[in-house]
């Protein structure tokens, strides 16, 4: 495992004046609340620490996984988001239809960053079991919440470096 023992969530994103123009948007599934709330929490802590303002985030919660992508996208229609953090979890179950929601969402934020233009960061837990999400909501190895928020902001230095 890519992961074991490491907490990845630590940053050396140093605050930049371009955040202080940013409007992001979090959507966040309430499936698997505890997990996805805690990974929400932190990545809106996280770009609050990096100088962001309440009012540059905006936060929307969806019933799902599966809803994320559609969400992603009418918030990245808003002229005024600069960039989408999708944030989910699904937790390996008994059936296929793990494999059918993690393959729909990743393939759906992915078109939606491609049709937008926009970064749309998949912060979308895929894990065994509940014990792994908890690990990477907070736990052991770190909060991916967090992971995701820097994503976003790196994507957009990278854009305005670009343009």
């Amino acid at each position: 495992m890519a992961t074991a023992l490491k907490n990845l969530s630590k940053t050396d994103l140093a605050e930049n004046k371009l955040f202080k123009k940013l409007s992001i948007a979090i959507v966040t599934a309430d499936w698997n609340s505890e997990i996805t709330h805690s990974m929400r929490d932190a990545a809106i802590g996280f770009l609050r620490n990096q100088g962001l303002k309440a009012n540059q985030i905006l936060v929307q919660t969806v019933p799902g996984t599966f809803e994320l992508p559609l969400a992603a996208q009418w918030m990245a229609e808003n002229k005024k988001v600069d960039a989408v953090i999708t944030i989910g979890c699904v937790i390996q179950g008994e059936t296929r239809h793990f494999d059918f929601i993690c393959d729909a969402c990743a393939n759906g934020i992915m078109n939606v960053g491609l049709k937008t233009n926009k970064p749309i960061i998949f912060g979308v837990l895929t894990t065994q079991n509940l014990e792994q999400a908890q690990e990477r909501a907070g736990g052991k190895h770190g909060n991916k919440g967090i992971e995701a928020a820097e994503t976003a902001l790196k994507m957009l230095l990278l854009k305005s470096e670009l343009h």
